[in-house]
């Protein structure tokens, strides 16, 4: 019995070794492709981009059957449908992903760009320029769309995308990328320039995260135990994104039908999505005219309300809310609500159990647009608006990357400049330092 187990785990240990040297062999062919690529014009980035895009076009009935796979294969685990929702591919996912190419492609390229730059008294020439980060990894969770989008965004930056999708996701992600690499070689660009992360084991995301000197970057999209894992657990350096416990908060000055409209889009339009609202505060105030509406409209599209004593009073049909539901991203037809007695209260409560994503005030009151604006410090404030638009794509960035909560280097939604980093160029004439 010793015999065997201790070869069991002399098996074991190969089996990582192995993988850890087919992922670093993958990141260094991507640093390759990264050295060719920060040379390339724009026009061969975009040649490439609509070629990728031709290539999805055509290949779509091969990712199609590739993803129906993942999907049965995740029905029998039993997996919830949200999260299904999000794997699902069909042609019109398809064409978006290529119509998200070539809007990224008809993006101004931020390579080269100069930040700033002026001349120095002492006759030197200073120029801040905009560079790409060389090689980025991307870790993310069951939604195969994002393989297309964090491949051409990469590019169009100048970058090598290394992709790790979760395992939910293989056949899709393996036949997505399989069309992009032969779409980058017919368009004379490295095929290593957009790579799937080898190996399916949690081991293969780890020796991705510690491969530092070969990989610039990680940004991890997906739940909240992936970004924690990964911001925690990376020697390279992270872009975190984060969670979406956003809020619509309607105020006592409030139009109550906008109030309801933007209310039932941020929730329903598409509650598996990290910009849904999960979160609804009401001012007591507007509390009586607004939420028997608001109910009555949030059952009728199936949305189950999970609410304080207060909320509860006004339908019976209400959830108790628990201490968790304040923290929840449902990801589903589920929302926290709660009656609060002022914008400062709504504001407490926001700062409290919000994540930093988005969160809306609908009021018809300037001053109380002003100070929410002010109080609330979130990668987007809404005034007015659905929480759904916070988005690379209705920003007008082009398929976005994701939506980073963090403080440095880029927060929001996140397009092409954000995958750039900047370095000085320095001109003189023989100056030298006294």
């Amino acid at each position: 019995m010793t015999a065997s187990v201790n070869a069991d785990a002399v098996n074991a240990g190969a089996d990582i070794d192995r993988e850890r040297a087919a992922v670093l062999d993958a990141a260094a062919r991507a640093r390759e492709a990264a050295v060719d690529l920060a040379g390339r014009s724009r026009a061969d980035k975009d040649a490439a981009l609509a070629a990728m895009g031709a290539a999805l076009r055509a290949q779509a009935a091969s990712i199609v059957t590739a993803n129906a796979a993942d999907v049965e294969r995740a029905r029998a685990a039993g997996t919830p449908d949200a999260i299904i929702d999000r794997l699902r591919l069909d042609e019109g996912r398809i064409a978006a992903m290529a119509d998200g190419l070539a809007e990224v492609a008809a993006l101004t390229d931020p390579v080269g760009e100069v930040v700033r730059g002026f001349t120095l008294p002492n006759g030197l020439e200073l120029r801040q320029v905009r560079v790409p980060f060389g090689v980025v990894g991307i870790i993310y969770e069951a939604r195969p769309n994002v393989t297309a989008d964090a491949a051409g965004l990469c590019l169009k930056s100048g970058n090598a995308a290394l992709l790790r999708g979760s395992s939910s996701a293989r056949e899709s992600n393996a036949a997505i990328v399989d069309v992009l690499r032969k779409a980058l070689v017919d368009a004379g660009l490295p095929a290593d320039a957009v790579q799937l992360v080898p190996g399916d084991s949690r081991e293969s995301v780890g020796h991705l995260m510690r491969a530092r000197g070969l990989v610039d970057v990680l940004i991890p999209r997906g739940g909240a135990s992936l970004i924690r894992s990964v911001v925690e657990g990376s020697t390279v350096p992270v872009i975190e994104t984060g969670v979406g416990n956003c809020h619509v908060y309607v105020d006592a000055d409030a139009d109550l039908d906008m109030a309801v409209s933007i209310l039932l889009n941020a929730k329903t339009q598409r509650p598996s999505v990290c910009n849904a609202a999960e979160s609804l505060l009401v001012h007591a105030d507007a509390a009586e005219a607004f939420l028997p509406r608001a109910l009555a409209a949030l059952r009728d599209a199936g949305v189950t309300v999970h609410g304080d004593a207060r909320v509860a009073a006004y339908d019976e049909n209400v959830v108790p809310a628990t201490d968790a539901d304040w923290d929840a991203e449902y990801l589903s037809l589920d929302l926290a609500a709660a009656v609060v007695d002022s914008l400062e209260d709504a504001c407490r409560h926001i700062r409290r159990h919000g994540s930093g994503h988005t969160d809306a005030i609908v009021t018809r009151s300037q001053p109380a647009a002003r100070r929410f604006v002010q109080a609330v410090d979130s990668a987007a404030v809404v005034v007015n608006a659905s929480t759904r638009f916070t988005d690379g794509g209705e920003f007008g960035f082009g398929a976005e990357i994701g939506i980073s909560t963090q403080k440095l280097h880029a927060r929001g939604p996140m397009g092409l400049p954000e995958l750039t980093s900047t370095k000085y160029v320095v001109v003189g004439e023989g100056q030298i330092r006294g």
